[in-house]
């Protein structure tokens, strides 16, 4: 076990989905794996590990923003030496022409900064996704024929966010989509040579002020986690 995760090494797989809230990995470990096991309550961030498609699969919750997200990779990569590291999560799109329902994938994922900036120093370094993965998971959306965006989103250290001039220069830049996680998720995958990626579901648009009713979540947030589980097994 870690400091924050309860489990035995044997108990985590190579490939770990990342949601956000520990009540949507309980939910997407019932509905997506079989033979699902609870793995870890420490701190009440539930994680589980069962199989899919044959596969072994952990999905642990990771809290909310970039130092929460850190800790829970952090000791997945060292502590129990976790190889794919997917984050599913919903954002708020940035774009009009990503909608409400839509999947976007990130290529990059752009910050004011994360806590790996003091070791990065003065250098502006560019976090982005595995390719191998981005593609795969492009392909995986193709097939579904669901409406997916790749390209950069934004990882904002606050959620009530009050620098309209910088939500105005992410739109301006061609930004997709903002959540809170993925900056960090990939900045540690390349430091420790890990593949990482970010499905997101668009639950909310900040420029139209469209919101998904919480009824059709579930349905879309199940197209979000189907297609990082066939990416990560391509």
């Amino acid at each position: 076990m870690s400091t924050h995760i309860g489990a035995k090494p044997e108990d985590i797989a190579d490939t770990v989905l990342l949601p956000g809230d520990p009540l949507r990995a309980k939910w997407a470990a019932e509905t997506f794996l079989k033979d699902a096991v609870c793995i870890n309550e420490v701190r009440g961030m539930l994680g589980f590990t069962g199989t899919w498609n044959g596969h072994r699969v952990t999905i642990q919750g990771s809290g909310m923003g970039m130092p929460s997200l850190s800790i829970y990779a952090n000791e997945l990569i060292r502590d129990y030496d976790a190889k794919t590291l997917i984050r599913i999560g919903s954002c708020g799109a940035m774009q009009t022409h990503v909608g409400v329902r839509d999947v976007v994938i990130a290529m990059t994922a752009s910050s004011v900064g994360n806590p790996s900036r003091a070791m990065l120093r003065e250098i502006h370094y560019a976090p982005h996704a595995d390719y191998g993965l981005l593609r795969a998971a492009h392909d995986a959306a193709v097939a579904r024929g669901t409406k997916t965006h790749v390209g950069g989103i934004y990882s904002s250290d606050t959620f009530y966010d009050e620098r309209p001039d910088l939500h105005e220069q992410m739109v301006r830049h061609g930004i997709l989509a903002v959540e809170m996680e993925a900056a960090e998720l990939y900045t540690l995958a390349a430091r420790h040579g890990r593949r990482a990626l970010a499905v997101l579901t668009v639950s909310d648009h900040l420029v139209t002020g469209e919101d998904l009713p919480a009824i059709e979540r579930e349905r879309s947030f199940g197209d979000m986690v189907e297609i990082a589980l066939q990416a990560a097994f391509a």
